[in-house]
């Protein structure tokens, strides 16, 4: 397919809601969704040639805004801060979640009230998801691009660790972190 095909004229008025939305779900920082969504509409641009017409414009401008922000975790500063937040919070998960009286087994508080196992028909709710996603916009950039990426977009485990520059024991830690904040948020609204 030629590029005349495109339509790049309008981009911008048919996707930048989407794909901005897209970007703030993964990075959760509005200046940084917008950046990546002119980023991606310019290498779009430069890129047009490469067009070859198997997917929708939507489809194809969602893969490069993906790769956009792969590239934006896998910038130094970003992994720093990943790995700067897990050492600064893991002392005071450790004391929340753990007896450290009773040689580190479940804190009984956590083993009452964190391990459900009859949320499924809740969790499809539209008041449910309404809270989901005001626990989400609370949730620390770092935690919350992991968290949609598995829980939301359902990734596979070994692409977010690639997306992300993360280690898989870093995974584990953030999506346990991530789990942990968004229940107590959503505690704190009444709805758990």
């Amino acid at each position: 397919m030629d590029i005349n095909t495109l339509n790049y004229n309008s981009w911008a008025d048919n996707y930048t809601d989407y794909l901005f939305s897209f970007a703030y779900y993964k990075v959760g920082k509005k200046e940084e969704a917008e950046d990546l969504v002119q980023e991606t509409f310019l290498s779009a641009y430069k890129g047009r040639e490469n067009y070859n017409g198997t997917a929708s414009e939507k489809t194809w401008l969602t893969a490069i805004l993906k790769n956009k922000i792969i590239d934006y975790y896998r910038k130094p500063k970003i992994v720093d801060s990943f790995s700067t937040y897990l050492d600064q919070t893991e002392e005071s998960f450790e004391n929340f979640f753990f007896d450290q009286n009773n040689h580190g087994r479940w804190n009984e508080k956590v083993v009452d009230n964190y391990f459900s196992n009859a949320a499924d028909g809740y969790i499809m709710g539209k008041e449910f998801q309404k809270f989901l996603s005001l626990c989400l916009e609370k949730m620390p950039a770092k935690l919350k691009s992991v968290f949609v990426s598995k829980y939301i977009e359902d990734e596979k485990t070994e692409n977010i660790c690639k997306e992300h520059n993360i280690t898989s024991s870093n995974y584990w830690v953030i999506v346990f972190r991530s789990k942990t904040i968004l229940r107590t948020c959503l505690e704190k609204k009444g709805v758990m």
